[in-house]
């Protein structure tokens, strides 16, 4: 029997989706270089609020200044930064959505030109030219993690996700490529994931039970180990923080890159865990509504759109009323994304993708 893709998912903290949609945090660089937010990012993100999403989640937003990981990037590091995020929220709110901002830093992957003095990570990288974080300096990372959240949660959002992916620089923690430390936070599995829960458990402290915490998760590429990553998300669940896994696959149908784990999906492998009251989300070429049902069976909860919610604001309300649809051809023009809701830069960004934008 097929899972209706409409039908509510609760979460632990109390917060409940209206559908299985979730727009993914996606990097649009429309937003000023002080990290306020721009009309371009409100309409665009507000207009999939308008579309039916169930979850809408910005971009990835920096809690250090010098966290910034592209330009244009939403911040949430300066109380210069609530007027904005309380208006994004309230707007997501009204179309009955929940709002949710992604709390990052971007690390060794922080552009020189984007940030004051050097880039920074576990350990120093001499092809970033980026240098190690201090053990102080680690402690006050995690703590504008948290005071992030604080911040956003007096913005009105429903929660936070913590962006633990794609190399950035709770990623480039959990890596072993990556942190060579000698201290508490490098070494041993248990020393390099220190960081994450440190901040997870300090943000549902700081935030409170009701508050929704997400955390965003890659078991593959940038140095991580895919048993590494599965004995995280153990750890995760059992530990009781935490209400719902985002894990980004790249392609929820291919294989594990691990020779040692291939014959089942990649996803398969989380599927497979014990959830017990935590929500799965995946993320990785979902742009069908057959492949939205097929996910959705294969035991997620609800699924995270990227690329096919750029191409359609209104994706989850296409899938409900066309059991076949799928997205339209690329590339696609300048005017048709313009309809979209993407503004100029958005658009600029998207032409490094190829096929994606008629030249």
């Amino acid at each position: 029997m097929k899972k209706d893709l409409f039908d509510k998912v609760g979460f632990r903290c109390g917060e409940v989706m209206k559908n299985r949609f979730m727009l993914a945090p996606m990097t649009n660089t429309q937003s000023h270089e002080d990290g306020t937010l721009s009309e371009e990012e409100f309409h665009w993100l507000t207009m999939r609020a308008e579309g039916g999403f169930g979850l809408t989640m910005t971009c990835a937003s920096h809690v250090q200044a010098n966290g910034k990981g592209f330009p244009g990037q939403l911040g949430i590091y300066s109380d210069t930064h609530i007027e904005g995020h309380s208006r994004l929220a309230k707007a997501i709110q009204n179309e009955g959505s929940l709002a949710v901002i992604q709390l990052h830093h971007a690390g060794i992957r922080s552009p020189r030109d984007l940030v004051e003095g050097d880039p920074v990570g576990p350990s120093d990288h001499k092809k970033s030219n980026s240098r190690a974080l201090t053990l102080d300096e680690v402690y006050q990372l995690r703590d504008d993690f948290i005071a992030s959240a604080k911040r956003a949660q007096l913005c009105g959002y429903n929660g936070v996700e913590i962006h633990g992916a794609h190399g950035y620089i709770l990623c480039q923690f959990l890596s072993s490529t990556h942190n060579k430390r000698k201290d508490a936070y490098g070494g041993s599995l248990e020393n390099r994931s220190r960081l994450l829960f440190e901040i997870i458990k300090g943000i549902r402290s700081a935030c409170g039970s009701d508050f929704l915490i997400g955390v965003r998760l890659s078991p593959e590429r940038f140095g991580m180990r895919l048993e590494e990553i599965i004995t995280i998300c153990k750890l995760l669940i059992d530990q009781g923080f935490t209400d719902f896994l985002d894990i980004s696959l790249w392609d929820v149908f291919k294989e594990p890159e691990d020779p040692e784990y291939k014959g089942r999906s990649l996803l398969n492998h989380f599927t497979g865990l014990e959830m017990k009251d935590v929500r799965l989300t995946v993320a990785g070429n979902i742009r069908s509504a057959a492949d939205v049902h097929s996910v959705i069976d294969a035991g997620v909860d609800f699924v995270s759109i990227g690329r096919a919610a750029i191409l359609h604001h209104d994706f989850p309300l296409k899938v409900r009323d066309h059991a076949d649809f799928v997205p339209v051809s690329l590339p696609v023009s300048q005017d048709y994304l313009s309809g979209e809701g993407l503004g100029v830069k958005f658009i600029e960004y998207l032409k490094k993708w190829p096929g994606f934008v008629v030249p």
